[in-house]
Order: C-alpha cells, then sequence, then structure tokens
C-alpha cells in the first residue's frame, strides 16, 4: 500500500501572506474564475486557483519555490472578477515578496527593506556614508567652476558605488542558487532555457498578451531599457574615470553625456506611465503596498534629482547644487543597496522562473479555456 503524502500546514506563513498584502485570502472557495481569466495562465498548469488553495494550506516550500507565482504581472484581473473579493492577484504578489525575504542574503536584510517601519533605517546607513565621504574623504584642488567633486571626491564615490555593485550582485547570486535549488527540489526535471526568457525579459512579449496590462507594458519596457542604458554609460564612465580616461563632469555635447540623458528621460517616462497607471486605478491603487511603492518612488526620485543636480550644476547654483546631488546619491545608493531585497528583485527571480519553465512560445499561450464572456457567466453564476 503507497503512503500518503504528509501536510504540515506552516500557520505562521498562512498569517505572513496575509499580512503582506493577502488578508482576504481565506475567502477563496475554488471557482477557478480567476485561473478562466487570466491572459497569461497556461493550459496544463493554470495560476492561480492552485496557489490560492496551497496558501489557505500553509504549504510555504512548495508554494516559495513555485515559478508560477513570477508568470502572475498582477494586472488585477481575477481580483478584480472573483466573485469572493478573495484578491487573488493580492495574494500571488504577497508570495512573491515572501520568497524574495525567504531567499535573501542576508536573511535581516530581507525583512528590513519590506518593512515599513524600517524606512527611516534604510534611509540611515546611506546617508552616513555619503556625509562621511563628504566630510572626511580628501578632496582635490577646487575647480574655478562648481563642481561636485569638490565636495563629493569622484574616486570615492566610484570605489563605493563599484564595491556596492559588487556586493549586490552576490546577494543577488546567493539568493538565486537558494531558489534553484528549492526550485530543483520541487521539481527535479527543471532544466534551465535563460535565452528564450531573456529574449521574454527584454521585449516584455509576455505583457502584451495580457489585455488588462498594456499601459503598464511600456512603464516596465522603458523602465528595464533605460535602466540597463544608465548601467552600461554609468559602468563605462565609472572604469574611464578611475583609469584617467574620463574626466567628469562629462561635456554635455559628448557621446556618454547625450546617452545618458537620454537613458534618464526613458526611465523618467516609464515611472511616469506606472505611477499614472498606479494612482489613476482605483482598484490597482487600493493593492499597492509599501513594497511596490518604495521600488517606484526611489527609482522615480533617483531620476529626478539627477536631471534637476545636472541643471542646478549648469546654473552655478552652489546652495541649491549640493543638496540636491546630496539627495540623489542617497537615493542612488538606496536603490542599489536594497536592489536584491526591493520590488528590483523581481527582474531576478522572474527571468530565473521563466527561464525553468517549458521552454514556450508566446503564441502558443493565446488560446483560452474559455471566452470572456463564458468568464462572465462564470462570475455572474457566483456573485
Amino acid at each position: 500500500m503507497s503512503s500518503l503524502p504528509l501536510i504540515q500546514p506552516d500557520a505562521a506563513f498562512i498569517r505572513e501572506v496575509m499580512q503582506a498584502g493577502g488578508g482576504d485570502l481565506k475567502k477563496c472557495f475554488q471557482c477557478a474564475t480567476c485561473s478562466v481569466v487570466c491572459d497569461l495562465s497556461p493550459q496544463d498548469a493554470p495560476f492561480p486557483r492552485k496557489q490560492m488553495i496551497a496558501a489557505q494550506w500553509g504549504l510555504k516550500d512548495r508554494l516559495l519555490c513555485d515559478p508560477a507565482i513570477w508568470l502572475c504581472h498582477n494586472c488585477g484581473s481575477c481580483t478584480t472578477r472573483c466573485p469572493r473579493q478573495a484578491r487573488p492577484g493580492d495574494v500571488m504578489a504577497a508570495l512573491r515578496r515572501q520568497a524574495i525575504r525567504h531567499y535573501a542574503f542576508p536573511k535581516f536584510m530581507g525583512k528590513l527593506a519590506t518593512e515599513p517601519r524600517a524606512l527611516p533605517l534604510v534611509f540611515l546607513l546611506p546617508v552616513l556614508i555619503v556625509l562621511a565621504i563628504a566630510l572626511w574623504v580628501p578632496k582635490g584642488p577646487a575647480t574655478p567652476d562648481l563642481e561636485f567633486a569638490n565636495l563629493f571626491p569622484i574616486p570615492a564615490l566610484e570605489a563605493l558605488y563599484f564595491t556596492v555593485s559588487g556586493l549586490v550582485l552576490v546577494a543577488f547570486g546567493v539568493g538565486l542558487v537558494r531558489y534553484l535549488k528549492a526550485l530543483k527540489k520541487c521539481c527535479p526535471e527543471t532544466i534551465l532555457n535563460l535565452p528564450p526568457a531573456s529574449a521574454e525579459i527584454i521585449t516584455h512579449e509576455r505583457f502584451a498578451q495580457c489585455s488588462e496590462n498594456q499601459g503598464v507594458r511600456w512603464g516596465h519596457a522603458l523602465v528595464l531599457w533605460g535602466f540597463l542604458g544608465l548601467a552600461f554609460i554609468g559602468t563605462a564612465v565609472g572604469l574611464g574615470t578611475m583609469t584617467g580616461l574620463l574626466r567628469t563632469p562629462l561635456p554635455m555635447g559628448g557621446a556618454f553625456k547625450i546617452l545618458a540623458n537620454a537613458g534618464a528621460a526613458v526611465i523618467l517616462a516609464g515611472c511616469i506611465i506606472l505611477l499614472k497607471e498606479r494612482l489613476g486605478d482605483a482598484a490597482r491603487r487600493a493593492a499597492s503596498s509599501y513594497f511596490d511603492w518604495f521600488f517606484l518612488w526611489t527609482l522615480t526620485a533617483v531620476v529626478l534629482t539627477g536631471i534637476l543636480s545636472q541643471f542646478l550644476r549648469l546654473a552655478q547654483i552652489a546652495y541649491l547644487m549640493y543638496p540636491v546631488y546630496f539627495v540623489h546619491l542617497v537615493l542612488t545608493l538606496s536603490l542599489f543597496l536594497y536592489a536584491p531585497y526591493s520590488k528590483f528583485a523581481h527582474l531576478a527571480y522572474r527571468t530565473a522562473a521563466m527561464a525553468s519553465t517549458e521552454p514556450w512560445i508566446p503564441k502558443r499561450r493565446k488560446s483560452r479555456r474559455i471566452s470572456e464572456q463564458g468568464a462572465e457567466h462564470c462570475v455572474d453564476f457566483y456573485s
């Protein structure tokens, strides 16, 4: 006689998911409306119905290694049509936050970056680091024109950001290794297929299939493309200044400066779209948590203070130029330092999850289990 699997519900995990945004989890009665109305839910492994019941049971280990929680883009379609107001989209978002905290390295950083009460502490460390550089790091001779290097030595800043970037890559690497080990344990047959997943991330093709998410698609895409561009330019300029091949501030007509400003404009456009979508949609705004707002507002503030700093430097307004640049440095350092623990981490974990699923072609996912009209009838029946 075959032995039955032992189910061990984790009550603490259930409470954590509910506190993280899945507070209506218990209302779900498994009607499957959420899976029916989702444009992205595949036929052979539909979500989020299965994840809802697993969350109700507190099956932590099974959920945190489930790639499906990362395939959801939280468009809100399932939440809007849920006849019980169980908010499955919010539950999936809460599960993603729990996964980031669970795999975080070091663990305490995962908790610190997702707790609203810890917000002052989150910014305290970057403030102290930037202040220390401004007050105690030796500076070069002052230039006739006002430059940021007169107060914030460029070599020290470059060393700081390269060091932080290295630590962030280590944190991301450890977190991803932990996730992939858990995934391999849950699904031994899993094979990573990174190229098609990376292509879909870059092009945002999955967003194109979600009828509820077209505006958000372009916001996400612009932020991603602008960030990748700025990351490349920032690395190149950083290496150039450290080796003496470049000197900042860069000339406004130079290729690097033009590309950097273009990248900042692209990110800002993406942030404006995302803010407009989130603030203009009552349901999306109500579903947004501290976890969502922290990343979006910080990224927007980084771009705005960076652009404003440049204009103030060109205008040579010292009493505004240095304070705004100080804020820009603090925000930028915060964005990098907490990247593995904020919504920024979606980029890494979602790519890994997409790469671990069957190498699908987008066209194959466009068929839906029933028509939209049938879905509406299903909702009406359970109302």
